[in-house]
């Protein structure tokens, strides 16, 4: 079992939502994060100032998948968030000692 987190811009939430669903994903958690990698400290022009954005809005995905979707799940995140351009993310994937459902006490792959 692993966790695939995923990083990636707001803008993409809703296909990578969908790309996730297709490959059997059966749960998904969003929070809203801000960070920066290579383009940090980006300098914009508004209304006749300069601005320094320090910290990007992005939203971080996070799915437990089964080891034999692993692949899937990653494939279909990256090709669900990928725009081509710097900022469009990573992908981190992590093993799982144990799952635990606390409703039931499923453990393992059951509590998927």
């Amino acid at each position: 079992m692993k966790i695939v987190t995923g990083i990636i811009k707001p803008f993409k939430l809703e296909k990578v939502r969908e790309a996730l669903l297709a490959v059997d994903v059966s749960g998904i958690t969003v929070t809203a994060v801000k960070g920066f990698g290579w383009q940090n400290d980006t300098t914009k022009l508004y209304r006749d100032a300069e601005y320094v954005f320090d910290f990007l809005p992005n939203v971080k995905i996070e799915v437990a998948v089964a080891d034999n979707i692993v692949d899937q799940a990653i494939e279909a995140l990256e090709r669900a968030a990928c725009t081509g351009k710097i900022g469009d993310g990573e992908i981190f994937v992590t093993a799982i000692e144990q799952i635990i459902r606390i409703r039931t006490g499923e453990t393992g792959a059951d509590a998927i």
